[in-house]
């Protein structure tokens, strides 16, 4: 019989507070998605706070994207390699350090580089997730994971009416300082409350992966969020286009041959995985439209015949509800994937988001309008976001969830980044004059509606080929090979 640590004398191990892991993970990923919007309002502004080009300021977007792009596929693979919660830290710790930076600069460098190191922490949604399925009873994952996953929307619907309100009434680096404020109370959470995973796939970091990934990324989303700018068909977009393609075909190389890949491309070729990613990316187009579009309709001038002329503040307001209703719809997420598949409830999300934007194409004209196609959008995408880190988990080993997950994240973000282009352009092409000024006009916005409906009617129709985890498979066999026994006659019985 073998020594317990209460026969040695030794106290025994305390127990992990799984009750407090969920709020403590879905905040961290709350903060992180807030963030991202917070710089939304000075936008317009930075050219003359910072004292730089409109072009030169647009940087501060970019360089977040990028940062997290490159960020979230490598600190998955951290994650699984030396500890989930251990990553989750440095991811919160540089959202910490780059508010700070951004909170303190008065010029252009320094805010780049503070909005490029809060872009490094974009790993933090996917390591909460992988967190919970190495921490959490089998009955709670569902609803904890599908609450994780919709934090994103959630802290970026409730970032606007914040970021507008702080914007009107303070001094604008208050926005950061908040910023680092909430990230230092989510970083003593995490230490207090969340428990280090004992699951680690070990090894060695994939170096060139990580660089040709990063490259390959890079190019990528450089040239879509610039292309607008510079050209379509121009050289520098023509080229980066170019480099993004043969750095990534050269990544994949690489990683189908080295023996410890950064993305291990056999699981992500099965079926289930490949099909979830594919539907997660075209779903990522689809959630971004709403986010384009119904704060130009709100801030329109009222003279356009269409706008509504709402000031920032209600313009984030009226957005704002649509992230609580993400949140109310996680438990229903998970309920639905409990008893009918994950799959069914990303198929009902994206329904639900395509109906609503095909009733915001008609329903434009005022403020209860857009609430309701808020409301219905932020209801799919709780539904959609829940169900897709489910989908991924059943289908990969555990050592693999971490960089699994934050692969899945990153196939939404390239959506989202597209979506952001092809709307763009489009808003740009399909104009009225009004006052000397160019503005988008109703058809733009109706068209970009519209395209938000496709791409949500697609992702659904991709969703509805994603087969069924061998897990899954297997509890029905084995439940139906029970009831046939048991309808057979046979009678269990427990011994003892």
């Amino acid at each position: 019989m073998s020594a317990t640590p209460t026969d040695l004398g030794e106290a025994p191990p305390a127990p992990v507070r799984t009750g407090a892991v969920v709020p403590v993970l879905a905040s961290a990923g709350i903060t992180v998605a807030l963030m991202q919007t917070l710089v939304i309002p000075l936008v317009p502004e930075l050219p003359r706070l910072l004292n730089a080009s409109a072009a030169g300021t647009a940087w501060a977007i970019t360089a977040t994207l990028l940062a997290a792009a490159v960020a979230t596929p490598i600190m998955g693979r951290l994650g699984d390699m030396y500890g989930k919660r251990r990553m989750l830290l440095i991811s919160i710790g540089m959202l910490i350090a780059g508010s700070v930076v951004a909170a303190l600069s008065s010029s252009l460098v320094p805010m780049i580089a503070g909005r490029a190191l809060q872009g490094l922490a974009a790993g933090v949604i996917p390591l909460g997730i992988s967190i919970m399925r190495d921490e959490l009873p089998a009955e709670k994952l569902g609803t904890a994971t599908a609450q994780m996953s919709a934090s994103l929307g959630v802290g970026g619907a409730l970032g606007l009416p914040t970021a507008a309100l702080l914007a009107e009434n303070f001094n604008w680096h208050t926005l950061f300082w908040l910023s680092a404020a909430l990230g230092a109370i989510v970083f003593v959470l995490v230490v207090r409350f969340v428990p280090e995973s004992a699951v680690r796939s070990g090894g060695r970091f994939d170096v060139p992966g990580g660089l040709g990934l990063s490259i390959g990324l890079i190019s990528l989303l450089l040239a879509i969020s610039q292309g607008a700018d510079w050209g379509w068909t121009g050289g520098r977009t023509l080229g980066l286009f170019a480099l993004a393609v043969v750095a990534l075909l050269t990544w994949g190389w690489w990683e189908r041959r080295t023996s410890e890949p950064l993305v291990d491309l056999r699981t992500t070729v099965r079926p289930q995985v490949l099909l979830t990613n594919l539907a997660s990316m075209v779903f990522g187009f689809a959630m971004f439209a709403m986010s384009l579009v119904l704060p130009q309709l709100l801030q329109m001038p009222k003279a356009t015949g269409f706008g509504l002329g709402q000031s920032m503040l209600a313009s984030g307001l009226v957005m704002g509800p649509s992230g609580l209703v993400m949140l109310v719809a996680a438990p229903f997420s998970a309920k639905i994937s409990k008893t009918r598949g994950p799959k069914v409830t990303l198929m009902l999300g994206a329904l639900v988001v395509a109906a609503g934007y095909g009733v915001g194409s008609v329903l434009m004209s005022s403020v209860w309008q857009l609430v309701l196609v808020s409301l219905l959008i932020g209801a799919g995408i709780g539904l959609a976001y829940g169900a897709m880190p489910a989908l991924i988990m059943s289908a990969v080993p555990v050592s693999e969830t971490a960089a699994a997950n934050s692969f899945n994240t990153l196939m939404r973000s390239i959506g989202t980044s597209v979506s952001s282009a092809v709307a763009g352009v489009i808003l740009a092409n399909l104009t009225i004059s009004l006052g000397g000024y160019t503005l988008p006009s109703q058809s733009a916005f109706r068209v970009v509606l519209l395209i938000g409906a496709g791409a949500a009617l697609t992702a659904l129709a991709i969703a509805s080929f994603i087969p069924r985890s061998p897990s899954q498979v297997s509890a029905e066999e084995g439940e139906g090979a029970l009831q046939d026994e048991l309808g057979g006659g046979l009678v269990v019985t427990r011994e003892g």
